[in-house]
């Protein structure tokens, strides 16, 4: 069992925050739109950054944790990708201008660890206690895989998040967003600005995501400080990230295929991990055999989505669904 001294953690949370604040200073000081080469530059730099701890991390514990390290910050990049594409239809959505849009970024970003440092630590806990947790949690992703590959061709509905709709029942709202604040006076009165609900809206997908990812990425790794790690440094640089790639991801088709394919394999690796514990006659999966899966199902994707758009140019990436919107007769028709 990988052990963590209190100064190791305290260093590596203090080393997180700080780069967070250089991100929230960034953003909500100076509002600007984020331009190519900015985004190009601190993309290269947080991939750097996790790249460089994971070494150092190797070197320190072993490769083997090593590899538990990086195989969780791919599967936490990939899913963060589709994360990238709620974030551009929510953006859209509410037409946020584009020197808000890093303010909104990140905030997301916060909102995100923050969730999941709260689920890592419940899902620590619920594994150390409970060896059937490894099948719910088997089951989970698997269902959150099918459900994902059914409706692969939808978005989310962002009207339909439930506290957008809270908040719009509860609070006074304007169509203004007033130099980005989140609240204003308008005759006299305190309102929420679109700003607000958008935020609103983030913080309600950053909860579903933790739902997914944190099942995910503890299907290659039992260690929560590796969980957390590798989420905190796939987190760090989707700001970054979504200036520089928000272009190129209606091209990304079948992305969503991917991401099915991937969480139905840890899916399924973790029910093997709980069934081995009940006979060593069932086989269990490696991590570089983990590792090498994912990778290549990702490459997979990326390049049949390329050959797809090349061929039909008209092709647009969806960031998928994992349940069936509409009425009654649309369910039934989709079943």
């Amino acid at each position: 069992m990988l052990e963590v001294s209190a100064l190791g953690w305290a260093l590596t949370i203090g080393a997180i925050v700080a780069l967070l604040a250089i991100d929230l200073m960034a953003g909500w000081l100076r509002p600007h739109a984020v331009g190519f080469k900015e985004a190009t530059a601190w993309s290269v730099f947080y991939v750097a950054v996790a790249i460089v701890f994971g070494l150092i991390f190797a070197w320190q514990v072993g490769w083997g944790y090593g590899t538990e390290y990086f195989a969780g910050y791919i599967v936490e990049k990939s899913l963060s990708i589709d994360n990238l594409f709620v974030f551009v239809i929510i953006i859209s959505t509410f037409a946020v201008p584009a020197e808000h849009q890093h303010k909104v970024l990140t905030f997301g970003i916060l909102a995100a660890l923050v969730l999941r440092v709260i689920f890592i630590a419940l899902g620590a806990a619920l594994l150390s206690l409970f060896s059937f947790m490894f099948l719910i949690f088997g089951l989970v992703l698997i269902w959150t895989a099918i459900q994902l590959f059914r409706h692969r061709n939808e978005d989310p509905d962002v009207e339909d998040n439930g506290l957008v709709k809270v908040a719009r029942r509860l609070l006074p709202t304007t169509t203004e967003y007033h130099d980005g604040h989140l609240f204003a006076r308008v005759d006299g009165r305190r309102v929420a600005t679109p700003l607000f609900i958008v935020l609103i809206s983030i913080a309600g997908t950053d909860l579903l995501f933790a739902l997914d990812s944190i099942p995910a990425v503890f299907g290659v790794t039992e260690e929560a400080y590796i969980v957390f790690v590798a989420n905190a440094f796939a987190l760090l640089g989707l700001r970054a990230l979504f200036f520089l790639v928000k272009g190129l991801l209606d091209r990304l088709v079948y992305l969503s295929v991917g991401l099915a394919v991937i969480l139905a394999f840890i899916g399924v690796k973790l029910i093997l991990h709980w069934a081995h514990d009940l006979s060593d006659a069932i086989p269990t999966v490696s991590t570089p055999l983990s590792l090498s899966v994912i990778i290549g199902v990702l490459a997979i994707a990326i390049v049949a989505s390329l050959i797809k758009v090349r061929r039909d140019p008209s092709a647009t990436a969806h960031a998928g669904s994992l349940r069936v919107r509409g009425n009654r007769r649309d369910e039934d028709r989709d079943r």
